[in-house]
């Protein structure tokens, strides 16, 4: 039995049905404006002109269009450029993240190594830390990494390395491969596979729910960071699209600077449009059926 805050003998009568439309009504209203109405204001506002956009009271729709902005942006602001350079921090990020938090994840939900709890409870415990407070230390590690004593400035890998060992994520794919029977990860090692390749082969075809919803964070973590980017990409050659709108933002015409911020934001409300299914379905998988 489901428990909400009407009972099903309340939703029969007319003031239970009546209420609890109205109350979904208005909050699904509500996050509606909060979160789409910046985006269609920044949408249209591209393609008014500049004197337009400075008018007060602001005008809703465009006196004139013009839809050219989009293109005159896109070359203007170089944005080309930047987007390989987003494209291929985003998906190092992602291929690096995959790499270490998917066997990490592994090792603590069916390798159960010593002290197995202690570690996942420490890598969670960085969770409550603000970012912030991260930046320096970081930075430093950045400039002279251990072992190897590169500095990593202007390099791609100033930002993979940083996003290798994600906690959240790690917890999120550890939960899921809780729920792995562990009579198939027996059968496989009767049948002669290795760790790896029960890892590979058995539990990574089963994971693929968890595997898109954890792979949507890391693409998306990557493509809209701002602060980190801009503190070890200072080349402007370099940077990334969040950096570079941010550089460009004092010397261009507002309404070429706010279609940039568009297309810098088609691609990633693209992704959630095309996976959202597969979101919703990995992040509320908790079980596995036989």
């Amino acid at each position: 039995m489901n428990r909400t805050l009407l009972s099903d003998n309340q939703l029969r009568t007319l003031h239970g049905r009546l209420g609890y439309w109205v109350v979904f009504s208005c909050a699904f209203i509500a996050f509606a404006v909060a979160f789409v109405l910046p985006f269609v204001w920044m949408l249209l506002g591209a393609m008014k002109s500049a004197p337009e956009l400075a008018h007060v009271p602001p005008t809703i729709l465009p006196e004139q269009w013009h839809p050219e902005t989009y293109s005159d942006a896109w070359s203007f602001m170089e944005l080309a450029k930047y987007f390989g350079n987003t494209v291929m921090i985003a998906g190092g990020a992602w291929l690096v993240q995959l790499a270490v938090d998917v066997p990490a994840a592994y090792a603590l939900s069916k390798l159960r190594p010593v002290l197995g709890n202690w570690i996942l409870g420490l890598m969670l415990a960085t969770l409550m830390l603000p970012a912030s407070a991260l930046l320096v230390p970081t930075y430093l590690t950045i400039t002279d990494v251990p072992v190897v004593h590169t500095n990593m400035i202007n390099q791609p890998g100033a930002i993979w390395l940083p996003a290798a060992a994600n906690a959240f994520n790690i917890y999120l794919l550890k939960r899921f491969f809780d729920q792995v029977p562990g009579e198939l990860i027996e059968a496989a090692t009767i049948d002669g596979a290795g760790r790896i390749t029960t890892m590979v082969r058995v539990v990574l075809p089963l994971s693929r729910p968890i595997l898109a919803v954890v792979s949507i964070f890391a693409i998306v973590a990557a493509w809209k960071d701002f602060i980190w980017p801009l503190l070890v990409l200072p080349d402007p050659g370099a940077q990334t699209l969040s950096v570079a709108l941010n550089r460009f933002a004092p010397d261009t015409p507002i309404n070429l600077l706010l279609a940039g911020l568009v297309l810098a934001s088609i691609p990633m409300v693209a992704v959630f449009l095309v996976f959202q299914r597969q979101i919703l379905a990995g992040l509320t998988a908790g079980s596995l059926k036989g």
